[in-house]
Order: structure tokens, then sequence, then C-alpha cells
């Protein structure tokens, strides 16, 4: 092997603890487009989980009137589609953001996107609807290699773990103002939310103009061609592969905190007696609904990203003494705990619990993924890498939405559960049944059993057992952790063997 070779393979399995100089020197040597990517970051993370978050209710919930009514297999599929777009362009966005610049691409996606939140707005129809979801996905995927390129040029092995804790935690800033800034606009309209998103995207063309393009150290090198061809070449490493297939199934058992869980709470969680502790009234924070007073689920889901915002850089410092892939392990597995607990329980107080776990274990796994990667890439390449880690996210979203679709419309919707009651029992003609609509499933239940919401929800939750489709969630997270074990231990080897 030449050593330019051994020398590269050498560095590829590089997963020392970082080196750590003091905090505050760390802080002042990050550069203004370090500064301006996280806050670019965070106007757009803004935008997209102020839809994020709300809208597996618009698309699939039956108590909200003028939502789109569309099935969960159906959520399953766009979110399947969705994941695709977002998570896999970015294997050849990232490259052409080193070719090209990063402010070129960068305002190319701040334009898709926006196009994507306009038709989303203005589409009710399945097909409509999908292909703005896709177009916002194919925005999304342009932008982040941009952003995490002009980022990665301004880290150092000596402050990369807390720059990319800075990242993290703005994401996250972005994360926590979103929600409720879609439930405001929610108030007006569904459409509503993503006009307002929309404008929140476009802050960023604002952004470009207030720092200089930095130098990938590839630009301007080989054609197009070429650079489809070394993506192709790059992702061709096995150890490299290894890792996104194992990272993959963190990412499944992951997005089930956005794509299930704001279903789950709606249709099971009772947050009443938290309303009635805390003396809250309806608004903002607070809906009426069948079961009482109870708090949004955007707001109990918010919490993950409020936790985020409040410990990442805490965080960030702790596990910067800790091996890249040891930290990844033990966040994996806290995950994977804290997403059973959040779905175990009715309680509101127990999903908090598990959101919480979840959150910490979140903080300690993600994002040292995006670390790892970025330490691993050849120079001239690092967006390139960067947009290698977005490819576990395409598979573990596409698979899990697909899985989750389908596992939560028999097992877990209330309204399905209601129609699988009426029939099971005999509670009414079965051609009446079969003409009977989602949405009139749950009051067909109570008026045939002359029994309230809350006494229905405690009667399908005790009759079908619906906490118990978290249980191969969390079993494919524990997987993923024992596959990264193993992956450190071998990865450990081959740097041995070939320094």
């Amino acid at each position: 092997m030449e050593k330019s070779q051994a020398g590269r393979i050498t560095v590829l399995m590089t997963d020392h603890a970082t080196e750590t100089m003091p905090f505050i020197a760390q802080v002042k040597s990050f550069t203004r487009p370090f500064w301006i990517a996280n806050i670019m970051e965070m106007f757009e993370r803004t935008a997209f989980y102020g839809v994020r978050i709300v809208i597996p209710i618009y698309i699939a919930s039956s108590e909200d009137a003028f939502g789109l009514h569309f099935t969960h297999v159906q959520k399953g599929s766009i979110f399947a589609w969705w994941a695709l777009m977002q998570s896999l362009v970015p294997m050849f966005t990232g490259g052409f953001a080193d070719r090209y610049g990063y402010k070129r691409t960068i305002s190319c996606s701040i334009a898709i996107t926006i196009t994507g939140y306009l038709m989303m707005a203005t589409q009710r129809g399945y097909g409509g609807f999908l292909a703005g979801c896709l177009m916002l996905a194919f925005g999304t995927a342009i932008f982040k290699p941009g952003v995490q390129g002009t980022l990665q040029q301004g880290l150092t092995r000596q402050n990369s773990s807390v720059g990319w804790g800075f990242f993290y935690q703005l994401v996250n800033i972005g994360g926590f103002l979103g929600p409720p800034l879609a439930g405001i606009l929610r108030t007006h309209s569904w459409p509503t939310v993503f006009y307002g998103c929309a404008c929140v995207a476009s802050l960023n063309f604002l952004s470009l103009l207030t720092y200089k393009e930095v130098d990938s150290k590839n630009k301007g090198k080989g054609n197009p061609w070429d650079v489809i061809k070394l993506t192709f070449k790059e992702f061709s490493n096995p150890r490299l592969v290894s890792f996104i297939i194992i990272m993959s199934g963190f990412w499944l058992m992951l997005n089930q905190m956005w794509d299930m869980l704001p279903n789950f709470i709606e249709d099971w969680v009772d947050t009443s007696g938290i309303v009635a502790a805390l003396g809250m009234h309806a608004g903002n924070i607070v809906r009426v609904t069948a079961r009482g007073l109870q708090i949004k689920q955007e707001w109990l889901i918010n919490m993950n990203a409020g936790l985020i915002v409040l410990f990442m850089i805490p965080v960030a410092a702790a596990v910067a003494k800790m091996r890249r892939l040891s930290s990844i392990v033990f966040g994996i597995t806290l995950s994977s705990i804290g997403l059973v607990v959040a779905g175990y329980t009715m309680a509101g107080l127990g999903c908090l619990l598990g959101i919480t776990l979840f959150s910490f274990g979140e903080m300690s796994a993600s994002p040292k993924m995006n670390e790892y990667l970025a330490v691993i890439a050849p120079e001239g390449k690092k967006a390139l890498y960067l947009g290698y880690a977005n490819v576990p996210l395409a598979i573990g979203w596409f698979y899990g939405s697909k899985m989750g679709g389908n596992i939560y419309d028999t097992k877990g919707d209330k309204a399905v559960l209601a129609l699988r009651y009426l029939r099971e029992h005999g509670l009414m003609a079965i051609d009446a049944l079969d003409k009977l609509k989602r949405t009139e499933a749950m009051p067909a239940l109570q008026n045939a059993l002359h029994i309230t919401p809350v006494q229905m929800t405690q009667l399908l939750w005790n009759s079908y057992h619906p906490y118990r489709l978290w249980y191969q969630f969390t079993a494919i997270g524990i997987a993923s952790a024992i596959g990264m074990i193993i992956y450190s231990q071998l990865a450990k080897r081959w740097a041995n063997f070939e320094a």
C-alpha cells in the first residue's frame, strides 16, 4: 500500500477523544462564517420544525376538522419519500457544494425551499401535497451540505466537539421556536403555517450578504460528472458503509419522536393533571379537547428542543473527553430507552420523562456522528462526507416511516381501534360499520357504550395495549448500539494495523 493511501485510511479510522483547549479559547477561535452558518441553520430549522412537528396532525388526525384526513399508511408513505429526497440527495449536493461554492448552493436551496412551503399551503390532494413535501425536501438537501461545509472549514480537532455542539444547539433553538410559531399561525389556518414558514426561510437570503465565501479547498476542480464519480468512489469504502448501516437503525428509532409520537400523544397521552396542577387555561399551550384541557402535543415534543438548547454545550463539553464512537453508543442506548418510556403510559409526566431521556441520548449521539465523519473526511471533501451523514438518516427515516405508518394504522390509531372494537363486540351492524368514516368512529363507540371520551380512551388502551408498538423501535435502537460497539472495537484494530 502506498504511503498516501495508508495515511488516508489511518485518518479515516480516527476516533480519539477530542484534543481540547480552554472553552473560552475555543469560542474565540470560531470564525464569522462559522457563526453566520449557525444562524442560517437556526432560521432554516425554525421554518422546518414549525411544519415538521404539526404536519403529522395535519396529514392524518381524525379529530382535526381542517386537516387532510389521509390514513397513517399514506402519512408514512409521504414521510418515506420525503426521507429519500432530503437525505440521499446530499450525497451528491455535498460534492457539488465543494465544487461550485457553498454560498451559491445555499441561495439555490432557499428558493427551492420557499417553493415547497407554498405548494404545501395550496395542495390538498395526496399527489399535490406529496410534490410540495418533496420540493421542500429537495431544498433542504441542497442547503445542508453548504451550511455544514461552511461551518466545518472553521473548525479544528481542538474545537470541533464544542463547535458541533454550538451547531446542534442552534439547530434546536430553531427547533424550539418553530412549533410555537406554527401553533400561533395555526390559530388562523393551516395554510398560514406554511406561508409563515416560507417567510422565515427567506431571511437567509439576507444572511448570505453578511460574510465572505469560505474556501472549500476543492472549488472549481472537476466537472459535474467528476463530482458524481467522486461521490460513488468515496462511498465505496466498506468501513464508511458499515458505519452508515449501523447508524441507520439509530435514525429509524430516532425519527419516531417526530413521525409517530405526535399522533400517539394526541390519541392517548393525558396531560389534564399537569394542566390542573399548574392552573393553566386554554391558549397557545393548552387546547380544549373531548378529554378536557390538554397540553398541545407540539409543546410536549418541544421539550426535546428546549432541553438541547439548555444542555447541548455542557453535554458537548462532557462527551469531548470520550471517544466519539463510545459517546454514540451511550447516546443510542439512552435514546432508545427514552422512546419506550415516552409511550409506555398515558400519564403526561411519564411521557415527559421519556422525552427527557431521549433528548440527552440524542445530544450524546447525533452531533458526534457529524463530528466523526467531518474528522475522517480528507481535505476538499468536507461537504461530501457531511453529505454522507444524511445517508443513514435516509435509510432509517424511509424504512421507519413505512414501518411506523403500517404499525400505527393497525395498533395505535385510536379511531381505527374504535372501529375494531365496534366490529369485534357487535355494537353496530356490519353494513353500517363499512360506511362509517374514521372521523365518526370514536363518537359512535361512545354512543354505543354510553361512556365519556376519557372512559373510551382508557377502554381502548386496556383492550389493545397500543404502548406495545414502541417495543420494536426500541429493540432496533439497542441493536444499533450493539453494532456500534462491535464497529468501535474493529475500528481500533484497523487503525493499529494500518498505522
